[in-house]
């Protein structure tokens, strides 16, 4: 946007890559971090609050544009509240209206000018709504590779580079991990009990303290992709990195916990068969999903080992699904497309 509109200011929530390219920022993106239908009711005060400050912002100030990134629970109100002002509203990264509460995808035709989705079946879905959706492309087919070789990344994490590497990925947030680390951890030693040669690493995204993932048996390294392209097979915590594991092309299984609560609400209200990006993007169950008290070594670790096997049938399948997931999703340049949309939206005579 900065390329294509110079002189353009910027107000709004992020972190410090934001405020370091010049947003004015009204709230760090680390205070809106929770999950889960249960989680959330502490912070409803909080959220109001910081949607009065954000609705006085553009009462104040009436932006050319309103871009809401996500957070559909807390932007949809936005959007409502923006287009009430008469100011312009590009939603990218669409609510999941595929998921649950497909009456927001009517609600997004009302309240915006334009949705980028990140998933192809997305903007289908939404135009049928008669939203103005448009696929942009992933977002991380625009990362750069500088993923170091495996020779490095083997020597560096103390590990053999002849022998075979299981990653283990139970999430990025405490939940999650409070969630998923003693079970994936259970399921990656039941694992070695059955393979004496396979090594396990787990993932610890740098935001998380060192100490949760002491005592664990296991080395910790913090160079997740790095790790999920140079595994053999890994054991995934749904979401993100489900589809960040298969653009590396390595085979994987799927797995998630929450609370019971959360668990049985969920059931309600969610109208999906799988709950993998790669699966959803394929509408087949390419990848295994095990939840809840399916979560065990008796019943994950079978699978692993058959991921591990390079001779195996469920190996050699996946990969050939992996390659499907990746062609599906196209080609780079998704943050170029939304700048262009963005100045599309912009420019429109009203």
């Amino acid at each position: 946007m900065k390329e294509r509109v110079p002189g353009a200011r910027f107000i709004g929530m992020g972190g410090d890559r934001m405020r370091a390219h010049g947003v004015e920022l009204i709230a760090e993106l680390d205070t809106l971090a929770v999950m889960g239908f249960v989680e959330v009711l502490p912070r409803v005060p909080y959220f109001l609050r910081l949607e009065g400050r954000v609705l006085e912002l553009i009462e104040a100030r009436r932006p050319d544009l309103v871009v809401l990134v996500d957070y559909p629970g807390f932007n949809m109100r936005i959007a409502r509240a923006a287009r009430a002002r008469g100011c312009r509203v590009l939603y990218y990264i669409a609510p999941q209206v595929w998921a649950w509460k497909r009456g927001r995808a009517r609600k997004l035709a009302d309240t915006t000018d334009g949705v980028a989705t990140i998933l192809p079946f997305e903007a289908d879905l939404l135009r049928e709504y008669g939203a103005k959706a448009e696929y942009v492309g992933h977002p991380l087919l625009d990362r750069p590779d500088e993923v170091p070789g495996r020779n490095a990344c083997f020597t560096a994490w103390g590990l053999d580079p002849e022998r075979p590497l299981l990653a283990v990925l139970p999430g990025s947030r405490h939940q999650e991990l409070q969630q998923h680390l003693e079970p994936f951890v259970d399921i990656a030693r039941a694992v070695t009990d059955r393979r004496p040669d396979v090594q396990v690493a787990v993932s610890r995204a740098e935001t998380m303290e060192e100490e949760l993932f002491q005592g664990l048996g296991f080395p910790v390294v913090t160079e997740t992709r790095a790790l999920q392209r140079w595994s053999d097979a890994a054991l995934v915590k749904s979401g993100t990195s489900t589809l960040e594991t298969a653009l590396e092309r390595t085979p994987f299984v799927i797995a998630y916990r929450t609370s019971r609560l959360n668990a049985a609400l969920a059931r309600y209200v969610l109208h999906i068969d799988h709950i993998g990006l790669p699966n959803l993007v394929l509408d087949h169950r390419a990848v295994p999903e095990l939840l809840q008290d399916e979560v065990t070594p008796e019943v994950v670790a079978p699978l692993l080992l058959e991921l591990l096997d390079p001779e195996s049938e469920a190996r050699t399948t996946q990969l050939a699904h992996l390659g499907r997931v990746i062609d599906r999703l196209g080609t780079s340049g998704a943050s170029s497309r939304v700048a262009e949309m963005a100045c599309s939206i912009m420019e429109a005579e009203a």
